[in-house]
């Protein structure tokens, strides 16, 4: 593994509430963090069938625009009864005319779950894929989830993305009703970053 030694890390992100989370756990490492807003770069095409192959394209996207080192994550809920589904496409699924809306996107999950008839529970995971690239092309994949199931109604506001009906495991409230900085330590995204700070910042 490539320990990281700079002072400036690229975030290949446009997502003010994933920039916030992913800065407040590289804070004890003393880096600075910047952002794609911070560049203007545009969001690349995510053209691969998998979190990591997505999550490469992102950051190699972003160091080759910038000649920092970048790092990108990509992430989604694989429900077991809808065959792994929505996947990679899990923010596809919320896409709209007026951008994302992620209450249609875990309505339509939901009503493929009940047309299914799938069992309960509906057990499910959130994956995540981090990818730190450096300006040579070097770069390390860090993978995480979280188990648990789908629950409804929708509950809680506090998340984002699916976060208000996925319910974790050992726990009686979704993401959604968790405090922020409570679920980073036990999301998918947290049990990455805990792997990629081992390996690369400690």
């Amino acid at each position: 593994m490539r320990k990281f030694t700079g002072s400036e890390l690229l975030i290949a992100t446009h997502n003010t509430g994933k920039l916030e989370e992913i800065a407040d756990l590289l804070r004890p490492y003393g880096v600075t963090v910047k952002s794609n807003a911070d560049f203007g770069l545009p969001e690349p095409d995510e053209t691969e069938t998998s979190f990591v192959g997505n999550a490469r394209i992102k950051a190699h996207a972003a160091m080759k625009a910038t000649g920092l080192p970048a790092l990108a994550d990509d992430s989604g809920i694989e429900v077991d009864a809808l065959d792994g589904a929505p996947g990679v496409y899990t923010a596809d699924w919320a896409e709209g005319p007026n951008g994302r809306d992620f209450e249609k996107a875990m309505t339509r999950t939901w009503n493929a779950l009940e047309e299914k008839g799938a069992a309960l529970p509906r057990t499910a995971r959130f994956r995540c894929a981090l990818v730190l690239a450096w300006a040579d092309g070097h770069d390390e994949v860090f993978d995480g989830k979280i188990e648990g199931q789908v629950v409804w109604p929708m509950r809680g506001d506090q998340g984002h993305g699916y976060d208000p009906i996925f319910m974790p495991d050992g726990f009686d409230i979704t993401l959604g009703e968790m405090d922020r900085w409570e679920k980073n330590k036990l999301s998918h995204r947290g049990d990455a970053f805990t792997k990629l700070t081992a390996a690369c910042f400690d």
